[in-house]
């Protein structure tokens, strides 16, 4: 049996091996959305299964269960003879929504370790690629009816063999993406980030020896599994419900549904969706991966100090997605299922999950990434692009206090991009760029800010595409408290207002010079009933004008 000491310290180095492909992949990185918002995530997996072992802390949440399931695809698809068998050096690209993916923006890597002749174990990486073709720039078609119309689906196939690009199969995915002359960098940074990987786990492993490494990740699985199994036993028994909307999905303007009944029984919890819309014409779909990944990444979130594994999802079923929009088959569109229904998911869980857990709980946060894609040909650079801007939003209030603003997604550690570095790389004008004060939901403790951004096409003719969500109903309170704002979305065009149809969703809306686009994204919802507010934070926040006293009285009549 291995011994605590030494298994502490390969646990911590797996963690190591992959936040060491989470910076390199980002340090290396051409694209913005990588690069400085760090939309991307490294792991490491079972080459029996594909389970996950470990995955980087720096690594967005929503893919700790996503990359479980495309590696899963890969080795399944070998085992049946369609894939072509691995050999060293080899690295396979997928980004398949159907086969344990995401939205087809996401692009999956994976590479086989070799020890001795023999598959150990798989590396895989995420990374959102700005485009990867469709109707619109950047991927984000708000009123997609299929697949097709959102870019290239790409099966599992070995972008690189024994080390070497294969030139053939890059053109292709180049001949039907934009900007593709800029992809090379993320390629080769996907890559290297795996290589890195390799490289310091085939040193921990001459370190302590295979078998070593094996027993302990054994170890870190069943330890998972029995710490989610501890955490879960706090709840009382018995059945939790709520329900979570989504504004309409992009064609049908009419709200979504996802109905959720959380039951604890014994030491495990199912997820019971039974009662959701069903599939939808738009691209508000979730492919099962996804959906089962948003319910994993909820449970971090209420349970953080349980470590990332396979073992920490054993106790966790979720069921009654048949049938449902949250369990796409192709080729539904699905190009919001990962940073928005995702979220909508997160959110059901959160609000379900607050009566039990009042203490560990928060109330909704914002739940949108607030998903902008801009693409266009700039005269003064003459070249094409493709900017892809997403945005934080408020968390909701907790037993603790008020909620953070302009916090990253429910799914993500990912950041908005700085303001200076879009503005060198596309030709845009930040007029502003600050808190949307006032759109914390009341409450005991009230919800954070969200963000107020507008922005200005500075020169040449752009297309607009927005996917977004929360723009119909803000972020739930809970336990009294009041929702927050909603998200409201504004162009600009020679001085008259548009908001879209859908609210949060549009597409391929024309950009001239002086146009303007602006977005102040949805505050986290209130915890506890306002009146219950200290009258001091009352007074301070209308001091610091977060909000006015006309708001402030309107929302805590007694001041607090």
């Amino acid at each position: 049996m291995i011994d605590p000491v030494t298994f502490a310290v390969i646990q911590a180095g797996l963690q190591q091996v992959c936040d060491e492909m989470d910076l390199t992949f980002s340090r290396a990185a051409f694209s913005p959305v990588i690069a400085e918002a760090d939309d991307r995530s490294d792991g490491i997996y079972s080459a029996t299964d594909g389970s996950l072992i470990a995955q980087g802390s720096k690594g967005l949440p929503v893919f700790v269960g996503v990359m479980q399931f495309s590696t899963r695809t890969i080795l399944q698809r070998i085992a049946e003879g369609v894939t072509a068998a691995p050999e060293p050096g080899d690295i396979y690209i997928v980004n398949d929504p159907y086969l344990g993916g995401t939205h087809l923006m996401d692009v999956r890597f994976a590479m086989p370790v070799w020890r001795g002749g023999k598959i150990y174990c798989w590396l895989s990486n995420t990374g959102h690629w700005p485009d990867t073709g469709g109707a619109v720039p950047g991927g984000f078609s708000a009123s997609a009816t299929s697949a097709e119309q959102e870019g290239l689906r790409i099966p599992p196939v070995k972008l690189f063999k024994r080390g070497v690009l294969d030139r053939e199969i890059h053109q292709i995915i180049c001949s039907n993406i934009r900007v593709s002359e800029q992809r090379i960098g993320d390629v080769q940074a996907q890559a290297s980030a795996l290589l890195v990987g390799a490289e310091r786990l085939a040193g921990l492993l001459d370190r302590y020896g295979d078998a070593t490494v094996t027993e302990a990740i054994a170890e870190m699985r069943r330890l998972a599994a029995r710490q989610m199994r501890a955490m879960i036993g706090r709840i009382p028994d018995g059945t939790y419900r709520s329900t979570a909307m989504i504004d309409s999905d992009g064609v049908v303007n009419a709200p979504l549904t996802i109905a959720l009944g959380v039951t604890k029984a014994g030491d495990g919890l199912t997820f019971d969706f039974t009662g959701s819309s069903p599939p939808c014409i738009g691209p508000m779909n979730s492919v099962r991966a996804t959906t089962l990944s948003s319910v994993y990444l909820a449970m971090r979130h209420i349970f953080p100090d349980v470590p990332i594994s396979a073992g920490a999802f054993e106790p966790l079923q979720v069921t009654g997605i048949e049938g449902t929009f949250l369990d796409a088959q192709y080729p539904r569109p699905v190009s919001g299922c990962a940073a928005e229904v995702s979220q909508r998911i997160a959110e059901a869980v959160f609000v379900a999950l607050v009566p039990a857990l009042p203490a560990l709980v928060t109330a909704a946060p914002a739940g949108t990434s607030g998903n902008f894609g801009l693409g266009g040909y700039d005269p003064e650079k003459g070249r094409d692009y493709v900017m892809y801007q997403i945005s934080g939003g408020g968390y909701g209030g907790f037993a603790g206090g008020d909620g953070i603003a302009n916090g990253c997604s429910t799914i993500g550690i990912s950041k908005a991009p700085p303001v200076e570095i879009m503005e060198q790389n596309y030709p845009v004008l930040y007029h502003r760029y600050g808190l949307h004060e006032g759109s914390g939901g009341a409450g005991q403790h009230r919800g954070g800010f969200g963000l107020d951004y507008e922005i200005e096409l500075l020169r040449g003719q752009a297309r607009a595409s927005f996917v977004m969500d929360h723009g119909r109903t803000g972020p739930q309170g809970v336990l009294g408290g009041q929702d927050g704002a909603v998200n409201r979305v504004e162009v600009i065009r020679g001085g008259v207002v548009m908001i879209p149809e859908h609210l949060s969703k549009a597409q391929d809306i024309v950009l001239n010079p002086g146009d303007r686009v602006r977005v102040r994204t949805p505050g986290g919802g209130g915890y506890g009933p306002p009146s219950d507010r200290d009258s001091a934070l009352v007074a301070e926040d209308v001091a610091l004008g977060r909000y006015s006293a006309a708001d402030a009285a309107r929302f805590w009549p007694k001041g607090g």
